[in-house]
């Protein structure tokens, strides 16, 4: 028999060039699912990453050989301060997709809204409410705009991140009205997610600088009497076309890209106790002070990055949008 023939395809998909920096380093949202609900309810949230561990819970895979045992798998732990909802704004439909029509402040923002803009005086929610409400005919979409509170957690920063999140369920008054009553109050992830639920995960990837196409590509090396380089390609390509093609690899930036993760699921919502954070604490992050949420697998980027929490965009039709997961026990690793 002859030797069998080794297939080792480059790493990377040619579909995510040019593969360039970021431009911030939280991710944004660029498309928002929409919901069957009779009830409005916001469908994002936000929260820092914490760390890994490992998790003891009964499988609900159905047809797996596994079905209804006790499993251990990897899961990563996301730190979710409660999220102040600052503002409203509206959005009417044109020719050109969405355009904002008009938005309404808190009266008392918190001071920590001043580090991401300066703020007025005074904000006249009562007069922009008013404007609101006499355009709501002409509104298509609400969306709110929230803020994190990272000094509630572990991470060194002082400036929040303001980002905004869609409102979707039930008719275009009601939900007008559920956010008139939210508007300067704090919202939990419990209020927004719930145990067993897949959602989807958009963050920014860890940054590892400029690298050569070995590692960012994943080509073979040369034999090491390779003329001028061995960590190298053998060819920038044919004589004709006269120039290097993009699907060649080559050097470059690796790392520090946004990515969304779909069907990412929750296992479990709770509020920091004292089980909740090992001894020595979590490798880099330190002690869990709030509420946290454990997700499933693994999650991109490093430790206290922040993770952008929204409901799947196509959620599996199997298990719907939230299965029944019981938990069993958690054990948590000081170590990512």
């Amino acid at each position: 028999m002859g030797r069998r023939k080794q297939n080792s395809p480059r790493h990377g998909s040619l579909a995510y060039l040019p593969k360039g920096r970021a431009k911030s380093v939280a991710g944004r949202i660029r498309y928002w699912p929409s919901i069957a609900a009779d009830s409005p309810r916001l469908l994002g949230f936000a929260g820092y990453k914490v760390g890994m561990g490992n998790r003891y819970s009964i499988s609900d895979q159905r047809g797996s050989p596994i079905f209804g045992q006790e499993i251990s798998h990897s899961v990563t732990i996301l730190e979710t301060p409660p999220m102040i909802v600052c503002g409203i704004r509206t959005y009417s439909k044109t020719v050109n997709g969405l355009q904002s029509m008009a938005e309404a402040w808190m009266k008392d923002p918190p001071k920590e809204l001043g580090r991401v803009f300066s703020l007025p005086k005074s904000f006249d929610t009562d007069a922009s409410l008013d404007v609101i409400g006499k355009a709501l005919p002409d509104v298509v979409e609400f969306r709110a705009l929230l803020i994190t509170q990272p000094h509630m957690t572990s991470v060194s920063k002082k400036k929040p991140e303001l980002f905004e999140v869609k409102v979707d369920g039930g008719s275009v008054d009601s939900q007008f009205s559920y956010l008139k009553e939210l508007l300067g109050k704090g919202v939990r992830v419990s209020d927004v997610f719930k145990e067993g639920q897949f959602i989807d995960l958009i963050a920014i990837t860890k940054g590892k600088g400029i690298q050569g196409p070995v590692k960012r590509w994943g080509v073979k090396t040369l034999p090491h009497k390779s003329r001028k380089t061995v960590r190298g390609v053998g060819t920038l390509g044919a004589w004709t076309p006269h120039y290097v093609m993009y699907t060649v690899p080559r050097a470059g930036q690796m790392g520090f890209h946004q990515r969304t993760e779909l069907n990412k699921k929750v296992l479990a919502i709770s509020k920091a106790s004292e089980g909740a954070t090992p001894k020595e604490g979590y490798h880099k992050y330190g002690v869990l002070k709030t509420d946290y949420i454990i997700m499933k697998g693994s999650v991109m980027g490093p430790t206290k990055r922040l993770i952008k929490l929204r409901y799947a965009s196509r959620p599996p039709a199997a298990s719907g949008a939230a299965s029944e997961a019981k938990p069993v026990e958690v054990q948590a690793s000081a170590k990512t």
